[in-house]
């Protein structure tokens, strides 16, 4: 099956790093990259067997099948109405904010969202098998052939509105982006003490997995919880040297209180 498929991406970035690899590995043929910066493209292209720099837009002459655009998202619009496609070729995106009707510019009627729910960076390793891969296309043929191709690299693919892909990203927001800035938050803490980070691991692991195992609603701890007044104001007054974490740990707090403590 993976045999049939032919990939070229548009995009050198975090995504396009892991992705074409990672497709590689599952028997697709990727092979031309192209990149604003030919020196990503370049060394994107370097990881891959078959891979090789595409200087321009131009894909007309290409023997893929598949096209993924893995930009950053305000670049999407640009390149779809750009790209020159051979006939008959699927045009996919890798972004979880924008809708699949972005790709409506582009000169094929087999347009996609191929998205990857994961946070991507260049140093750290992906086991894209546990990934859920959230697939949205124009017509059935686009559907299936996406969906198939996700299958060869997780166990979770699901097909899923523009609609509820974007609120799935908003989700995705404050569970990961706005947790990853409030773990910074902690760091820093830490280290005003002279301790080490790491220290907070276990309870920072044992948090997230409580909150799937009973769910966060129940798994909840902590002053505000408790509605331990004293504490939360000796906090506040430990904070007063910082304005930002002070307002971050009065709101959080607050609402807190107001859940639990009606």
């Amino acid at each position: 099956m993976s045999g049939k498929y032919q990939v070229d991406f548009i995009g050198a970035g975090n995504v396009a790093w892991h992705l074409a690899p990672a497709l590689e590995n599952a028997g697709v043929t990727v092979r031309n990259i192209y990149s604003r910066e030919p020196k990503n493209a370049k060394k994107l292209a370097e990881r891959l067997y078959e891979g090789q720099v595409q200087t321009d837009l131009d894909f007309s002459e290409s023997f893929s099948n598949i096209f993924i655009i893995a930009v950053s998202d305000d670049a999407i619009e640009e390149v779809a109405k750009e790209i020159v496609l051979p006939e008959d070729a699927i045009l996919v995106h890798t972004s979880g904010s924008i809708p699949l009707s972005i790709l409506g510019y582009a000169a094929t009627p087999n347009i996609g969202v191929f998205y990857p729910l994961q946070t991507f960076t260049k140093k750290q390793r992906v086991e894209f098998d546990s990934i859920p891969f959230l697939i949205e296309g124009d017509n059935k043929f686009t559907s299936q052939t996406i969906g198939k191709l996700g299958t060869l690299l997780s166990k979770n693919v699901q097909e899923v509105s523009s609609a509820q892909r974007q609120q799935m990203h908003l989700a995705a927001v404050f569970a990961c982006n706005f947790t990853n800035w409030m773990l910074g938050q902690a760091k820093e803490l830490m280290e005003k003490a002279g301790l080490d980070y790491k220290l907070l691991q276990p309870l920072i692991a044992q948090t997230i997995n409580n909150s799937f195992e009973i769910d966060p609603k129940n798994a909840q701890t902590g002053p505000a919880k408790r509605g331990d007044l004293e504490v939360l104001d000796k906090h506040m007054e430990m904070l007063d040297h910082d304005a930002d974490k002070q307002e971050i740990y009065r709101l959080i707090s607050q609402q807190i209180l107001d859940f639990y403590n009606e």
